[in-house]
């Protein structure tokens, strides 16, 4: 049954990962989705209505702290006498694999933009709100981030995209050891290899191997997938936070 009392808010809600751990926390509070298009939150705010569960969709564009400080003004009035229990950071974008010399200077400031500077206005935002409920929340406050591959290593090709998941790993790290004494769990989830979603339907991943894709849906075969995993970060005791997280297939390379 949901908390009325406290909820959830989660920006970056595409298919896989962001879909996937909305519909988790949606079994335990209301949900709010953050996207910049209403497109990338209807399906999702749609399916937790359906599973009997509340959820708001927020066009938010999260590089921009006024509309990052507009979406909490308008959660503050849709729902009002609550608290943050959890705010979870999936904004990808910055994805581009090119030779750096054709590469262009808009290119990297887009994967700063989403990176870290989304990161911070999110965190910006978020973490007063998780500080008032350090006394009362049902687990630990709790911010999680989302990173990649690209958060622990610059690939040949790769500059752009890693340039921005070092940074944002930094900044979640260095908030980890700001925020965890005071209460508040902050976690950085590395989500290493192809996510199995339609889109990547015709990818192959490690040869073809079976479960060679990490599956994003708490429901899918053999157990506890990435929803689940930002679950349990969120309900770990304050005696024994992980600060970062890694999940990849049990065959990809590393």
């Amino acid at each position: 049954m949901a908390s009325k009392a406290f909820y959830a808010v989660v920006a970056g809600v595409g298919p896989g990962t962001g879909a996937a751990v909305a519909l988790r926390f949606a079994k335990a509070y209301p949900v709010v989705v953050l996207a910049r298009k209403p497109e990338s939150y209807n399906d999702v705010v749609a399916d937790i209505k359906k599973s009997g569960g509340k959820a708001i969709g927020i066009s938010t564009d999260i590089a921009d702290p006024e509309s990052v400080a507009s979406a909490f003004a308008t959660i503050k009035k849709e729902l009002p006498n609550t608290k943050l229990a959890a705010a979870i950071y999936n904004v990808g974008g910055g994805f581009g694999v090119k030779p750096f010399l054709e590469s262009s200077i808009e290119e990297i400031d887009a994967s700063l933009q989403s990176s870290p500077r989304g990161l911070y206005n999110f965190a910006k935002a978020s973490l007063p709100l998780l500080l008032e409920s350090t006394e009362d929340s049902p687990y630990p406050p709790t911010l999680l981030v989302t990173g990649a591959t690209a958060s622990l290593k610059g690939s040949a090709r790769f500059g752009l995209f890693a340039a921005g998941k070092f940074a944002k790993r930094a900044l979640a790290q260095s908030l980890a050891r700001e925020f965890g004494p005071k209460g508040v769990h902050v976690a950085h989830v590395i989500v290493d290899g192809i996510i199995d979603i339609p889109r990547t339907a015709q990818r192959e991943a490690n040869g073809g191997a079976p479960d060679g894709k990490l599956k994003p849906d708490q429901n899918a075969d053999r157990g506890k997938q990435i929803a689940e995993n930002y679950w349990f970060l969120h309900t770990q005791h304050r005696s024994a936070f992980t600060q970062e997280l890694d999940l990849r297939p049990y065959v990809e390379k590393f």
